[in-house]
């Protein structure tokens, strides 16, 4: 690793010498292009490492759009395609001495794995007395004891590439990043958190959470039972009608609001591998399959209200009350000009057009159906979205974005891009509105007591 980052930050260096004397515009493109290239050399690094090092980049790549190049998070992306499952031999000795040879006789276990990750694979058993169907998530041996070295080792590699500024706010974030690791790796925690949401959700039938089954569990095995589905992509989900995939898309709104708005238990991985799609014998009978509980997250009240003040706020487009939540998160850098605030208001609002009331803040006429329902498979907002906040993540008034922040950001355009993907067509304002009031009067007075007013 080491010698890859020196060797990236020379290149670097020289290629940047050669572009002194050229137009401001080409150098501008150049320094792109050489950016891109080391970016690409450090990455292919890192995949070949393995574990947490894996990990660690694309965590980065999901959380970085606010702080890291476009270059630098492009290319830490191509780091989820780049997991290679452990062989079964090893993953059999594994199993042994996690559970004990008597009860891993007790199974029979598929040995081609059903998915595999930076961190661990996953293995359908059959239960042999009584054929019940259960899946085995498998930590990868060392893994949680490496995760502080190759921390270190990231952090050496990406000051000698010199890629990104080490700057005291990109260090806290690491450390962020290595504290979501190790939450990952704690499977008595996610298990946990597991039982934790199959017990919220019970009284839902448009939800499934699989069991935990602790007979067959260790602090690096989790045993749940087999949920069968049909992933989000699925040519199938297209094939509903459109009355059922507005139900789904409802139905994971909703939990959206409820995480954020009641439970503060956010899931804060948007990936559409934590879903699957059970398909119903008639409308609203089909149901979502929460898999993958690794990545909840419990916020305070004291965190999570100026976010959900900022929900508030562009709802009701109220541009001085988003102000207020901004300063309580320390989003703001003092003296933010006007102009500056406004435009970031915009795009807040923007932001939540698909939650609002149509009637009073209409979208543009073509997403709206003659029901004015959002017509989410003909919308581009997420893409609009992210390139908005990335020019104002440029800005010199805007600190670094607050954890709080880009994990609700992440979670909001999840379910954006959800409903996109099945083509949901639904009237968001009906879906927000019996959650919007729920501590808020907590939220404001929290909001009111953090708050410093940005000059002009």
């Amino acid at each position: 690793m080491a010698k890859a980052g020196f060797m990236a930050g020379a290149k670097y260096a020289t290629a940047s010498a050669g572009t002194f004397f050229t137009s401001k515009d080409k150098r501008e493109e150049r320094r792109k292009e050489i950016l891109s290239a080391r970016a690409q050399e450090l990455v292919e690094e890192l995949g070949k490492l393995k574990g947490s090092v894996v990990k660690i980049g694309q965590m980065m790549a999901l959380f970085g759009e606010h702080f890291l190049p476009e270059e630098v998070t492009t290319a830490l992306h191509t780091l989820e395609n780049q997991t290679t499952a452990l062989e079964w031999s090893a993953i059999e000795k594994h199993l042994q001495r996690q559970l004990g040879e008597v009860k891993l006789a007790e199974l029979e276990v598929e040995t081609t794995p059903l998915g595999a990750a930076s961190l661990a694979q996953v293995h359908k058993a059959i239960r042999k007395s009584d054929g019940k169907e259960l899946v085995l998530k498998i930590q990868y041996p060392g893994v949680a004891d490496a995760i502080d070295s190759d921390m270190r080792a990231l952090v050496r590699l990406l000051k000698m590439s010199r890629l990104v500024p080490i700057t005291e706010q990109f260090n806290m974030w690491l450390n962020e990043v290595k504290e979501m690791l190790r939450r990952e790796v704690d499977y008595d925690l996610e298990a946990h958190t597991t039982r934790h949401f199959r017990q919220a959700l019970a009284d839902d039938a448009r939800f499934v959470v699989p069991e935990i089954v602790p007979e067959y569990s260790s602090h690096n095995i989790m045993c749940m039972t087999f949920e069968h589905g049909i992933g989000v992509n699925d040519p199938a989900v297209l094939e509903l009608s459109q009355t059922r995939r507005n139900f789904i898309g409802r139905a994971i709104m909703e939990l959206c609001c409820r995480e954020v708005f009641e439970w503060n238990k956010m899931q804060t991985d948007p990936n559409f591998g934590n879903y699957l799609l059970r398909i119903g014998e008639a409308p609203e009978k089909d149901q979502i399959v929460l898999l993958d509980f690794g990545a909840i997250r419990d916020f305070d009240n004291d965190v999570l209200g100026p976010g959900r003040e900022m929900i508030r706020a562009s709802y009701y487009h109220d541009t001085e009350r988003l102000i207020r939540a901004l300063s309580a998160l320390d989003f703001l850098a003092r003296g933010t000009p006007r102009r500056i605030l406004d435009d970031f208001a915009a795009m807040c609002f923007e932001a939540i057009e698909v939650l609002q009331d149509p009637e009073k803040f209409p979208p543009p006429a073509d997403l709206l159906n003659e029901n004015l329902e959002y017509r989410w498979g003909e919308s581009n907002l997420p893409g609009r979205i992210m390139n908005k906040a990335g020019r104002n993540a440029l800005s010199v008034h805007f600190d670094v974005p607050p954890k709080e922040f880009i994990f609700l950001f992440r979670k909001l355009l999840g379910a954006y891009t959800f409903l996109h993907v099945i083509n949901a067509e639904v009237r968001g304002n009906t879906i927000l509105e019996p959650f919007i009031h729920m501590q808020e009067d907590s939220d404001l007075l929290l909001v009111d007591q953090k708050t410093i007013t940005p000059g002009d």
